[in-house]
């Protein structure tokens, strides 16, 4: 089977954002960082091809200029076991510039947007009681970064 692959357009920090995600991100590796010649005007020393792994994941990346900058309709998903896991996340991507959005969404400082969504907001937006589910979808529509107790609180109408 041919492999899909997401492919990162970065202005000119993708070694600094793989690094930062390859650190962050367990089971991640830079798998090869080739860059510009120094005879590239404008693109020197600038990151022409990378491959790297997010959680096993293969993606690639380059520098390439401000013309195509990141938007929402294009995020990564982190699904996350516990609320420490989502805080360690979130606070590691919003850091240093990053942004944070509605509804587990965030930007991180180079513009790329994530979702930091803890398994049990899953769970409880599929909960087979109508009603539960309701409180806990209004509930999560009023934060930003997901907080699963009260998540829970408000699922069992507290």
């Amino acid at each position: 089977m041919t492999a899909v692959t997401p492919f990162l357009w970065f202005d000119n920090s993708a070694e600094e954002a793989i690094r930062f995600y390859t650190r962050l991100i367990p089971n991640s590796e830079i798998v090869s960082l080739a860059h510009y010649a120094d005879e590239m005007p404008g693109f020197a020393g600038k990151v022409m091809h990378a491959h790297f792994r997010l959680a096993g994941r293969d993606y690639y990346a380059f520098d390439a200029g401000p013309q195509f900058p990141f938007t929402e309709a294009v995020s990564l998903f982190v699904s996350c076991a516990d609320q420490a896991e989502v805080d360690r996340y979130w606070d590691a991507l919003t850091a240093e510039g990053g942004e944070e959005q509605p509804c587990a969404w965030l930007k991180d400082r180079w513009g790329l947007s994530w979702q930091i969504v803890p398994d049990r907001l899953v769970e409880l937006i599929r909960d087979p009681d109508p009603e539960r589910s309701h409180r806990a979808i209004q509930a999560m529509l009023g934060m930003k970064k997901i907080d699963i107790a009260a998540l829970e609180a408000a699922a069992a109408g507290e």
